[in-house]
């Protein structure tokens, strides 16, 4: 028996399982402090199915918290920006390229030091200890407590900055350090600019997590908890305090993988209808796709793994608005849907009350809807519609029509063939999809580094990737013997001589038991 919890920014669901079996599910509002909507989900999926709190074996959760700071600018922990790259690099400083407002909040705190490596893992120039050492004497003078570590083509040897991190962490006691060696890929700016969202969140990571140990306490619930990464798989507790930032856009991704059990299909594409947003994506053997090009996160390029997702601002609380040219969004009614929809006796057409008018949605008062035109709502249906299929085109890479599946609690909007859609499928439990697959994730690992094929040979360089990728699932929490590589992608980088090829490996398996 696990549960699935997914934190959503209007609702928190939780979904209780047993093997691949739904037992029970719950939905409830989302709270401000975490805890209680978390006790609240989860005790209200358990008496449902009639299962005691030594049943539960485990507790995966995904939530949208770290997403919502970081967007938000709240509560972020001012970061030391080191960067190893010296004489190199210097034109371009830390932090370029990031909004005004969310420089000031990381505290605009770096340090160019010598180091850095070329292409080919030739050094751009030596490490000098000393310099590290008055580094850190800095940064322990302003009480910085998060630091964040880059260097040019770290992932070919990340040697310079685990050096460097051993330094800072021998002169500053209880200092929290974040290597960009181990959260992005090829690409210096994304990946140090990952590195320091990363070391921005430690302190609401411990919040955070600490608000999801308190609720399973409360609700006596004493197994391991794991949290869901933004690739479709798992980290424990205390992983997701050291990489938070791993948990962006792992709700859509949970919802997906969600769609993949419910519906049982591992290839399709899925669309999933929230309150306010609909996110595309398609699935690929059980697992989202992931974006080829590096993401805009809050207005900062980053370059570690994300899910290829097409968002749309289309949702049960867009706000329908008319006059010149009909508009269904991307303004929305959001968690006030329940009070300002007609069909609850608001005064707002939202895109629910099209589909409640309709009759293909049981939500609210139908009387209210009663007096809508009959052309205005024939109009509505056409356009939300045509939105989500212009939307599925968009994602779709060949041109024949392939399976969709719907989820989401907004998947009430839709009740004709979407174009494009060879198959159109709406599982039982739809509506929390995303609760689902975070309880059936696996562990995952994976590597992206540069390997000079001419130097270390084919075989070589990718055994060592595939080694590596699995030693970063059990790392993460997985039982050793049940990981397995899933993905061998390279892509040679013509630019570079010495046969450069970029490898990603990803490797996934089973959770291992763990008692606490």
């Amino acid at each position: 028996m696990r549960i699935g919890v997914d934190v959503g920014g209007t609702n928190t669901d939780a979904a209780l399982l047993s093997g691949d079996s739904i037992v029970a599910t719950a939905k409830v509002a989302t709270t401000e402090d975490i805890t209680t909507g978390v006790f609240a989900a989860i005790q209200g999926a358990m008496s449902t199915g009639g299962t005691g709190s030594d049943e539960i074996e485990r507790v995966m959760v995904g939530t949208t918290q770290f997403t919502n700071a970081f967007v938000q600018r709240r509560g972020l922990d001012e970061v030391a920006v080191v960067r190893l790259a010296l004489p190199a690099t210097a034109s371009i400083p830390p932090l370029t390229g990031w909004p005004p407002d969310l420089s000031r909040a990381m505290g605009c705190h770096t340090y160019l030091a010598k180091g850095g490596y070329e292409y080919d893992g030739r050094e751009i120039s030596a490490l000098d200890e000393g310099e590290i050492r008055e580094i850190a004497k800095d940064i322990g003078e302003r009480e910085l407590r998060s630091v964040a570590i880059s260097c040019p083509f770290a992932t070919v040897c990340s040697a310079m900055e685990d050096l460097a991190a051993e330094i800072i962490a021998a002169e500053l006691a209880g200092v929290a350090i974040t290597k960009s060696s181990d959260i992005g890929s090829t690409g210096l700016l994304p990946r140090e600019n990952a590195a320091i969202m990363n070391a921005s969140l430690l302190s609401i990571g411990d919040d955070v997590v600490g608000s999801l140990v308190v609720a399973l306490e409360k609700l006596g619930i004493r197994k391991p908890l794991y949290i869901s990464q933004n690739d479709g798989t798992l980290m424990t507790a205390a992983h997701a305090r050291r990489f938070p930032v791993l948990t962006f856009a792992s709700g859509p991704t949970n919802s997906m993988r969600g769609a993949a059990l419910l519906a049982q299909r591992q290839d399709a594409i899925v669309v999933d209808i929230g309150g306010t947003t609909s996110d595309i994506g398609v699935l690929e053997h059980g697992f989202p796709r992931q974006s080829a090009v590096a993401v805009e996160l809050a207005g900062v390029r980053t370059n570690f793994r994300m899910p290829d997702l097409l968002s749309i601002g289309l949702g049960g609380g867009s706000r329908v608005q008319t006059g010149e040219e009909l508009r269904i969004g991307p303004e929305s009614v959001g968690y006030d849907l329940i009070r300002d929809a007609l069909v609850f006796g608001g005064a707002t057409l939202t895109a629910t009350d099209v589909a409640v008018a309709f009759g293909y949605a049981e939500i609210g008062n139908r009387a209210n809807v009663a007096h809508l035109d009959r052309s205005l709502l024939e109009e509505c249906r056409s356009w939300i519609h045509t939105i989500l299929s212009e939307g599925i085109d968009r994602v779709k890479t060949s041109a024949g029509d392939q399976p969709v599946i719907l989820v989401g609690g907004g998947s009430c909007l839709i009740n004709e063939r979407l174009h494009g859609a060879s198959d159109q499928i709406v599982p039982e439990h739809s509506e929390v999809a995303n609760a689902i697959g975070a309880a059936i994730a696996q562990v995952g690992g994976e590597i992206d580094c540069v390997f000079g094929y001419e130097a270390v040979g084919r075989d070589a360089a990718l055994a060592q990737a595939r080694e590596e990728a699995i030693g970063r699932a059990v790392e993460a929490g997985a039982e050793a013997d049940t990981v397995e590589v899933v993905s061998v992608e390279e892509v040679p980088l013509t630019y570079l001589p010495g046969g450069s090829v970029r490898v990603l490996v990803k490797a996934v398996g089973d959770l291992a038991s763990v008692e606490v």
